[in-house]
This record gives structure tokens, C-alpha cells and sequence, in this order.
């Protein structure tokens, strides 16, 4: 074992591109993707060479609702690959190509440097290595073996402390002074890698968020090695560090005496400790900490394509949303509409499994309650904004037609369901925008509309669940008789439930789809 770069995280809020980017222009395998350890609902993406191999890696951290981050003080600030010298060429014109933007080559240490940036805006090197021969290059049918990145060549680290930085690296994982030129302290590690640390005195601090690198990871021999540098760190009072069983290795966490995050992290067992090396990257991996239904984290985590597949861009509509596409469509479509302190992905597991062939699409209300998304704004606990619920009525039939139109949605085969505030909100869309709805299931809903317009629904079909010590259940009735009264076909079924919904819930909106769409 030799020291050097396990892999390198970041922070990407623009998925589909960044998977656009280090899969299709950079041309690097997508070797796994999981659920984060901190977060099951939050997608990591693995990138490497064909084998996975430690020292290929760079991976990201999905925040599709993040802040821009900062670059600056105690934060790595640039990624390098390694390519061959005289890929450079090759390089600049797939550049120019792709219209992806680019500086240099310019000569850095006696090596030929291109700077491109991620559709996140993140610095991304590529290095003329001479000599370099990466353990398994990706190999594309638009790229050949010989203009292949090869490996990951290193990072850069911004620090006001640069030769405290550069001590801690070398005493503790393996690494060694092999320049000093420019404000910049070079190491390497045993593989080649390397890290330069600048000297960036009087810049600003640093902010975490997208566009932004996370930590870098260092290759340890195992376990005991891990565990021995945290021995280490304790006695010499380096700070919090902690240690985590990562499934692909065994890895603790430090941050430096300049600020930058850390990892030590063992080469084994490897990316392929969980799916062979021919299908690696085509499965999710869910940590099992979390104690989840992996397919209930799917439904939740955003769906993206890899370079060459179908793909379906959620379109620019008035409310932010997810498009969940199903392995195997039957031409239906539910639309979801979450609770107050609910979001986009709320019921996206409830949706997938009601109607696991239907495209899923799942708005976010726009109306904020305590910083809570609701899709209209509540007064009292029963009372309710009508000039909100009348504007965001309008809003979201004008966000349905876009989303019929954009995604090829049948109305006659869509069905709504929503639960408490988003049923509210269905019912009353229903009531002052007649024909938009045609097949509904309301989960704990009443009515919110103090003046209720004449309308014909005379066709639709509403199934309302209603919880027998649900608090709001007494307000119910109101609803189903304005739907009724309207023309609707109304079911409202009793449950032993309060306001919340489970399995109960699902059997019966399952069963009720099946009979008014199929």
C-alpha cells in the first residue's frame, strides 16, 4: 500500500449536469450511487475509472435545495486529473466542442495544466503527467484509452497556515515536501498524488455549499492504520475526529490546522464489496443504519440519466417539483401534494407504491407556514387566507397544464392524491377550477373555501379517507357535500385513525385507482 489520494468529494446542486460533465465529457465511470450516511434522503454519486480503483475516485453530494458555497480559507479549492502529456490536444478540442469553459494550458511545476469549471462551478485540472498509466482507464467510444483521464493527479488547499498544514499532512498520512514555488507548497504521496497547499493569507473564509469541495479523502493500508492515526491525534489534541464504517472502507475524519476536512480512508474492501464489477454503479445502495425500505428511498432521491439513456428534464413550471419516472410505465400518472412541513419528496414513496407503473409528479407549496411549505397560508387552525387559496388555485392549474403539456400526462389517467393540506388544496382547485381534476383521493381533507363558487364536476371521482379521531375529521362532511353538490362522485370512508396516514391509507387509494383509471 502506498499513500495518496483515496478520493475527493464536492458538493453538486445541479445533478443531471454533473452527471452530464464527469460521465459524458470527462468520461468517467459512475461506480456507485447511494443514499449520504448522514441523510438517506440525499444522493451520493461515486465517479472513478472502470475498476473503481482507490485513487480514481471523486464524488458528490447531491443538495438540490443548497446555497451556493464560498470558495476560500481552510476549503480545498480545485480538483486535478492526470492525463497523458500529449492528450492535451485531444482535451482542448472536446472542450471547444462541448462549450464547457476553459483556460490554458498554461505550465505549472514543469506540467502542462487545463483549467475547465463544473456546471457547478467547481475548478476542475487536467494534468499532462508524463509517464502516467492509470490502474483502468474509462474507455468511451469517443474517447480513446491514450486521451483518457487516468487518475485523480491531486487538490489544492487553501490555507493562512500553510506550513502547519503541510506538517500535519506529512506526519500523518505519508506524505512529503516536493516543491515550494509561488505560494505554493507541494506534496506527494507515495502513488504520485498530489496536494498543493497555498498560501492564501488575508482571503476570506471559506462557506460550505454547492460548487464547493468537501473534504479530501487519503488512502490508509486498513483498518488498524486508521485506528492507529487516531491514536495519534488524540494524544497530540488534533481536534474532534471521528471514525465511521463507510461499507467501501473504514475511514476517520480530521481537519487540519488550516481548517480543510480530512479523511483517512482504507482502500478495501472497495466499490465492488456489493455488486460486481460489470453492473457496478446500477444499483442504490441505502445504509443500513437508516433502516429503511430502499425502495422508499428510490421514490425520494432525484432520478437522473447517464450519457445515452432516455431522459425526461423536469421542466421550468410555476411550482418547484419532482418527476419520478417508473421502471416500467402503464401510461397513468399521479400527482402528489404533500402536508404542511412536507415537501416534494414526501409522498413520493406513498405514490410508489399506489401505482408503481405511473409517473410520478410531486409539486412543493409555495406558501410558508413557521418556514413550513404548505400550498396555501392557513390564519387559525380552521380558518384560511382566501386570497392565497384563490391565487395559488389559479397557479397550480397553470402549473398542470405545463406539466400535462411537458410531460405527456393524461388527465383522464391522472389521479391526485393529496394529504391534509395539499387534499385541501385539491378540493378547493377542484371547486374553482372545474374539469382540471377528474380523479382525486383526499387524505384527511375539509374545506377552506368560505365562498364556495358554483362549479361542475359531474364526472370526477373523489375517494376521502377520513381518520374516526382525526381532530380535523369533523370538517370533512363540509367538503364532501360541496363536491357532491357539484356533481362529484364521492366516497368518504372512515378509518381508525387519527390525522395521520399509513397502510390502511394506501390499500384504499391502491384499490380505488385501480377502479376509476385502471
Amino acid at each position: 500500500m502506498t499513500s495518496g489520494i483515496h478520493h475527493i468529494t464536492a458538493i453538486t446542486r445541479k445533478i443531471q449536469e454533473n452527471v452530464d460533465f464527469y460521465a459524458g465529457f470527462l468520461g468517467l465511470r459512475l461506480v456507485k450511487r447511494t443514499a449520504g450516511y448522514e441523510d438517506a434522503d440525499q444522493l451520493h454519486l461515486f465517479y472513478g475509472d472502470a475498476a473503481a480503483s482507490p485513487g480514481s475516485l471523486i464524488t458528490f453530494l447531491a443538495w438540490e435545495d443548497g446555497s451556493p458555497g464560498r470558495v476560500g480559507l481552510g476549503q480545498p479549492s480545485e480538483i486535478a486529473f492526470s492525463i497523458k502529456p500529449e492528450a492535451i490536444g485531444f482535451w482542448l478540442t472536446r472542450a471547444l466542442r462541448y462549450n464547457v469553459a476553459m483556460t490554458g494550458p498554461v505550465q505549472e511545476f514543469g506540467e502542462a495544466v487545463l483549467r475547465l469549471k463544473d456546471p457547478d462551478g467547481i475548478i476542475v485540472k487536467l494534468v499532462g503527467e508524463a509517464d502516467v498509466e492509470g490502474p483502468a482507464p474509462h474507455v468511451l467510444k469517443d474517447i480513446a484509452a491514450a486521451d483518457a483521464i487516468q487518475r485523480v493527479r491531486g487538490a489544492t488547499i487553501l490555507s493562512e497556515a500553510p506550513a502547519a498544514t503541510a506538517d500535519f499532512i506529512q506526519r500523518h498520512f505519508g506524505f512529503r515536501k516536493v516543491a515550494d514555488a509561488n505560494g505554493i507548497l507541494r506534496l506527494a504521496g507515495d502513488a504520485g498524488d498530489i496536494l498543493d497547499i497555498r498560501d492564501a493569507s488575508g482571503f476570506w473564509t471559506s462557506a460550505p455549499g454547492t460548487g464547493t469541495i468537501d473534504h479530501i479523502a487519503l488512502r490508509a493500508p486498513d483498518r488498524a492504520a486508521v485506528e492507529a492515526v487516531a491514536g495519534r491525534l488524540a494524544n497530540e489534541d488534533a481536534g474532534d475526529t471521528n471514525m465511521h464504517d463507510r461499507t467501501y472502507f473504514y475511514s476517520l475524519y480530521v481537519r487540519e490546522p488550516g481548517g480543510s476536512l480530512l479523511e483517512y480512508a482504507t482502500d478495501g474492501p472497495g466499490m465492488t464489496v456489493d455488486e460486481p464489477l460489470e453492473t457496478l454503479g446500477t444499483r442504490l445502495f441505502v445504509p443500513r443504519h437508516f433502516r429503511a425500505d430502499p425502495e422508499d428511498v428510490r421514490a425520494r432521491l432525484p432520478q437522473f440519466s447517464l450519457p445515452g439513456e432516455e431522459r425526461m428534464r423536469e421542466r421550468d413550471l410555476p411550482f418547484v417539483h419532482r418527476v419520478h419516472n417508473p421502471e416500467n410505465p402503464d401510461g397513468t400518472a399521479v400527482v402528489l401534494l404533500h402536508g404542511t412541513g412536507g415537501n416534494e419528496t414526501s409522498l413520493l414513496p406513498f405514490g410508489a407504491r399506489l401505482a408503481p407503473g405511473a409517473v410520478l409528479l410531486s409539486p412543493r407549496g409555495r406558501s410558508a407556514d413557521e418556514g413550513y411549505p404548505r400550498f396555501f397560508r392557513r390564519l387559525t387552525a380552521v380558518t384560511f387566507d382566501q386570497k392565497d387559496i384563490v391565487q395559488e388555485a389559479e397557479a397550480f392549474a397553470a402549473f398542470m397544464e405545463g406539466a400535462n403539456a411537458a410531460y405527456g400526462l393524461n388527465p383522464d389517467k391522472t389521479l391526485f392524491v393529496g394529504y391534509s393540506n395539499g387534499a385541501n388544496m385539491i378540493g378547493a382547485v377542484m371547486l374553482l377550477h372545474p374539469g382540471l381534476i377528474r380523479n382525486a383521493v383526499l387524505l384527511r381533507g375539509m374545506n377552506v373555501l368560505e365562498t364556495v363558487p358554483k362549479a361542475d364536476l359531474s364526472g370526477a371521482n373523489v375517494l376521502m379517507i377520513t381518520g374516526q379521531s382525526d381532530p380535523y375529521g369533523r370538517y370533512a362532511g363540509d367538503l364532501e357535500a360541496h363536491l357532491k353538490a357539484a356533481g362529484a362522485m364521492v366516497e368518504n370512508t372512515l378509518l381508525g385513525a387519527g390525522h395521520d396516514i399509513g397502510a390502511a391509507d394506501l390499500e384504499l387509494a391502491k384499490a380505488y385507482k385501480e377502479r376509476v383509471i385502471g
